[in-house]
Order: C-alpha cells, then structure tokens, then sequence
C-alpha cells in the first residue's frame, strides 16, 4: 500500500490542467474500513495537505460521529477524493475534479483494501461515477434512496457550507439519513 500511495502522490497525469500546481492529496490503508469518495481538494486543504482540512470537513466528520483522531486514523477511514489536486476555482466554487484520477487509481486502491465495508459518497461526481444508472439521478433523489444501494454505498450531499440552503431546505436529511449514517459508521468501525 505504501508503494501505490507513494506512487499516486507522484502523479504528474493532470500537472499541465492545474494552475497551483500538482499536489494529489489522500489517505488510505490496507486496513481501512469505510472509504470516503469526496469531490477533489479545496484550496485549502491544497495548503494543508491534509485531506478534509476545512469547515466541509469538519461538518463531515459531525454527520459520521467521529472524532478528527478516528477520522485520520487511515485503518478506520481512506479518504480518497475523485481527483486527487485542488482543480482551481471556477465561477461559482471550485472547478470539478479531473476525470483522469478515478479512472487510473481507484481501482487499484480499492484491491488494496479488502477491509472496505462500506463507501460513502460525497456529492454528484462521485455518486455518477460509483452508482451507474442511478447516479444520473439529482443528487436528493439519490440521498433520499440512501437504502437501495446496500450497505457497502452511503450517498450523501457535500458538507461545504456553500450546501446550507440544501440543508435547509431538505430537513428530512438531519432527521432520518443522519442517525441512519451514524449508526452505519458505529457498525462499519466496530
């Protein structure tokens, strides 16, 4: 695993696409047990280095009920975005994740970790790429059908603050996915 890792952080595939630069950022572990499909890194987290280093993140690990120690701990949780640099901003928020990152690594990641018992995610690029005719769903249908995908996918919107008016606007999330995550990440980490 550490070889594949090493070899991922050493991708150049997208280097001429990203204006600040080449920095692909994830987490994981052969023992990993729940994977985190997010979009791509923020500028922030670009800074950081640290996958999730921002308010998303932070609302995120709220939603799963998790400390930052249990978030970070790669043997509880491979955080592994769509695209592994920070895309660069666009009109309204970042640009969308490269394409080429899924494609090339997350298969061979995901045969590196026979641990996974269930995969969340996180907002419209990974929901269309992981849940096949389902995925071209809106994203509230799919979150609102959080049950028909088993126990190994858990869509959910984005946690960035930029979603707050989702949020208000789709109440039945707090009160009925919420617990329902939570308590599929208690089982997942037991």
């Amino acid at each position: 695993m550490e070889n594949l890792l090493s070899e991922i952080r050493a991708c150049r595939t997208c280097e001429a696409h990203l204006i600040h630069g080449v920095n692909p950022i994830l987490a994981a572990s052969s023992e990993s047990k729940i994977a985190v499909i997010g979009q791509a890194p923020g500028r922030i987290v670009h800074q950081s280095g640290k996958p999730w280093d921002d308010a998303s993140g932070k609302r995120l690990r709220n939603w799963l009920g998790v400390t930052e120690l249990e978030f970070y701990n790669p043997a509880l949780f491979a955080l592994i975005p769509m695209g592994f640099c920070y895309p660069g901003e666009g009109k309204s928020g970042d640009l969308p994740p490269r394409k080429e990152c899924a494609p090339q690594w997350h298969s061979v990641l995901f045969k590196s970790m026979p641990a996974i018992k269930m995969i969340l995610l996180i907002g419209n690029y990974a929901q269309s790429y992981y849940l096949n005719e389902a995925g071209k769903m809106p994203l509230t249908e799919i979150v609102k059908s959080y049950t028909l995908f088993g126990d190994m996918y858990f869509p959910l919107p984005h946690p960035s603050p930029r979603n707050n008016s989702w949020l208000k606007k789709n109440e039945w999330f707090s009160l009925e996915v919420l617990p329902a995550l939570k308590l599929s990440v208690k089982e997942c980490l037991k």
